[in-house]
């Protein structure tokens, strides 16, 4: 099994990325991990507390579940991947059932801040952007995804999305074993990652 953590800020085009490297393998030979899965549950919160969170800063994730899920699939046994909604902040009651199988991709803007999750990737990789290609990105995405006003999108922004961008985010670049620059538009990267994919996975065989 191959453990690889595809990371970079909002709006850079991970999701992309991520699509495009899964689609050159077969269904069964691929599982994804979503960061965004581990949020933690804010259910206790008024629904207007919970639409103020920080969904940007490292402590907003459940790192301990991630980094046991992450072990169990290496291990070879499934997992229950929590659902987490957008709309209402909170975690569902099911769950998705998620098999090991010969590559498994961990994704998520925040996850090459965390040792103990990179201790556990065999390739890390950081997709790159333009901040303005980002934001733009991210409008596009909340507007249609989340039910968010263009001016709570923009004052959430600059108050935590590029903040912690520059903290936390960028600063984690430094851990990336492949930087793909201009996100999914960058068919030479992503030919690349997949290339590195599967010489590992050959290297195993």
């Amino acid at each position: 099994m191959l453990i690889v953590g595809i990371a970079g800020g909002t709006g850079c085009g991970k999701t992309t990325v991520v699509r495009k490297v899964i689609e050159c393998f077969k269904q069964e030979e691929v599982a994804l991990l979503p960061q965004d899965s581990y949020y933690r549950d804010n259910s206790q919160l008024p629904l207007e507390e919970r639409q103020k969170l920080n969904f940007d800063h490292p402590d907003a994730i459940e790192w301990p579940l991630l980094i046991r899920h992450i072990s169990e699939l290496k291990a070879g046994r499934p997992i229950h991947q929590p659902i987490y909604s957008y709309l209402s902040c909170t975690r569902s009651a099911d769950t998705i059932l998620v098999e090991p199988r010969k590559v498994v991709i961990v994704e998520g803007i925040l996850i090459l801040t965390q040792k103990e999750v990179r201790d556990l990737l065999e390739i890390k990789v950081f997709v790159d952007a333009d901040p303005d290609d980002r934001l733009a990105r991210v409008i596009r995405r909340d507007l249609a995804e989340r039910g968010r006003s263009a001016e709570l999108v923009l004052n959430r922004y600059e108050k935590t999305v590029k903040p912690m961008h520059l903290e936390f985010i960028d600063p984690s670049k430094r851990y990336a074993d492949v930087i793909i620059p201009q996100g999914g538009e960058n068919k030479v990267g992503i030919r690349v990652l997949v290339s590195l994919i599967r010489e590992h996975l050959n290297r195993k065989d």
